[in-house]
């Protein structure tokens, strides 16, 4: 069985707007890699559909966009994505895939059928996923800025206090620093 790793860029003040964070080489290096670790992607249908408006068009050279961008979208085309959605059933992004019915029956077959692991990259997907006790780890950017609005990480709550363990913190040029945690036995 593979772990479910979140993982997201965050504000000081726990905004997740992906407007918010510092969107460099070194950034999207830092998530290409992640990526790279990763048996597939995990996403909830609003994150999906910003993802699908834009990277595949950056991975055909369609869009502008730097080396590291190109690189993330083009090894982002290839890699299989599951969206959770109640309301949407046609996912034509190349690879993706559509988990319906129940939300813990369908990642934790994901989870059971990816020994690589899950990279979970939406916030409000990630509350109910950590309410239902499946994330195993968390891999946070965590950027050097104050948003001062929302949205937030875990805005509607979780039911009790997560205790993790720091695995490592690897600061970035930016002032960025990449947050590598376990949840604590």
């Amino acid at each position: 069985m593979g772990l479910l790793t979140f993982s997201i860029n965050v504000t000081l003040d726990g905004c997740v707007d992906h407007q918010e964070g510092i969107a460099d080489d070194e950034t999207h290096a830092f998530f290409t890699r992640l990526m790279d670790e990763g048996g597939a992607m995990l996403w909830g249908r609003v994150t999906y559909e910003m993802m699908e408006s834009y990277w595949p068009a950056v991975a055909r050279g369609d869009a502008e966009a730097p080396l590291a961008m190109r690189e993330w979208a083009v090894k982002l085309e290839a890699k299989p994505k599951y969206v959770v959605s109640s309301t949407r059933k046609d996912f034509p992004w190349t690879h993706s895939h559509h988990i319906a019915g129940d939300l813990r029956t369908g990642v934790q077959k994901l989870k059971d059928e990816t020994p690589d692991g899950v990279l979970l990259g939406s916030g409000k997907l990630a509350t109910a996923l950590d309410r239902l006790d499946l994330i195993d780890e968390y891999k946070l950017l965590v950027h050097p800025r104050i948003a001062g609005h929302g949205p937030t990480l875990y805005e509607s709550g979780l039911s009790s206090t997560r205790r993790l363990e720091l695995i490592s913190a690897t600061a970035l040029r930016s002032g960025a620093v990449a947050m590598h945690y376990r949840r604590a036995p």
